[in-house]
């Protein structure tokens, strides 16, 4: 299939909002490339040593937001809106904090998409034990080692974002052997593969969009992990409320955490946790309150860049 690829130029903080906008466009799927997300090779970073040292350099100035678009006689009517919306979006912004927010497009094949993957993304490390490793990459595994294998294709979800590396560091602090876990908006799987290899009993990844759903079902299988995750498309909140969890993880933005966090108690466990992510450091407060007057008891909050994560306790009843 042939696709239009249309890039944004922004910052780091105006790269979520505007991949919002992107996919409200219609994009059937987005990629950020953000220096930020490279750790530098010259400092240390914990875990992060299996990064490219060259990766970095090869790396824009600018945060870059692409999009893939299906052409079709509707694509020019979606780019004038999608230029208003940008427009608007300049507005809400202090001078400059959003970038140019500069547009442009260009005629790609699905073969360009993937090397557009195989180019940036490398094993690593986003834990003590945790290692992301693309499919295409070779790994030697060292003793402990715990091999996620991925190939996001078109969903959100390369692990190399600082809020998936975030989720997944907080599961292996909280995942012990036995427990359910459902994972929200799941993308390409990487997280309900994250639990299913750190111990949890059983896994739910669930996500509106269909075709991340596939995504996540052949990173599943990739890992023969089938018996342990079942991947779903649909809503958590329009799901029986015997639907229930120990643990549930929602990598998604701060708007729908804010929104779901009340609802969601009907599908964790008394007690269970809740680990949350996608939240810009402008809306970490925002966040807390929702999980509070939700009655959540937030136990951690994790800072990486311009990215929080949390952890907080569901209450007893």
């Amino acid at each position: 299939m042939d696709w239009i690829k249309v890039t944004v130029h922004t910052t780091t903080a105006g790269a979520e909002i505007v991949s919002e906008k992107l996919i409200a466009a219609g994009a059937e799927g987005t990629m950020v490339e953000d220096r930020a997300d490279i750790p530098d090779p010259a400092k240390p970073h914990g875990y992060w040593e299996l990064i490219d040292p060259a990766l970095l350099d090869s790396m824009p100035e600018d945060v870059l937001v692409h999009a893939w678009f299906q052409p079709d006689d509707g694509f020019a009517e979606r780019m004038n809106s999608l230029r208003a919306s940008l427009e608007r979006v300049r507005a809400v912004f202090p001078p400059m904090a959003a970038g140019s927010l500069a547009m442009e497009s260009e005629d790609v094949h699905d073969e360009q998409w993937n090397e557009v993957w195989k180019r940036f993304y490398k094993p690593f490390r986003a834990g003590k034990t945790l290692v992301v490793k693309p499919t295409w990459e070779p790994y030697e595994a060292q003793p402990g080692d715990r091999v996620i294998e991925i190939d996001p294709g078109m969903a959100f979800g390369s692990g190399m974002h600082e809020t998936t590396a975030m989720c997944l560091g907080l599961l292996e602090e909280t995942v012990r052997g036995g427990q359910r876990v459902i994972d929200v908006g799941t993308g390409s799987g990487i997280l309900a593969i994250g639990a299913a290899l750190l111990g949890a009993g059983s896994v739910l990844a669930i996500d509106i969009d269909r075709d991340a759903v596939k995504v996540a079902r052949e990173n599943i299988a990739h890992n023969h992990l089938e018996a342990l995750i079942t991947a779903e498309e649909g809503n958590l909140l329009e799901a029986s409320g015997s639907v229930t969890c120990d643990i549930c993880v929602a990598n998604i933005i701060a708007d729908v955490i804010c929104m779901f966090a009340a609802p969601l108690r009907q599908h964790i466990a008394p007690s269970g946790l809740f680990i949350c992510s996608g939240i810009i450091k402008e809306r970490e407060q925002q966040v807390l309150d929702a999980l509070q007057a939700a009655n959540y008891t937030v136990l951690k909050v994790c800072r990486q860049g311009e990215w929080v994560a949390m952890l907080s306790r569901a209450p007893e009843d």
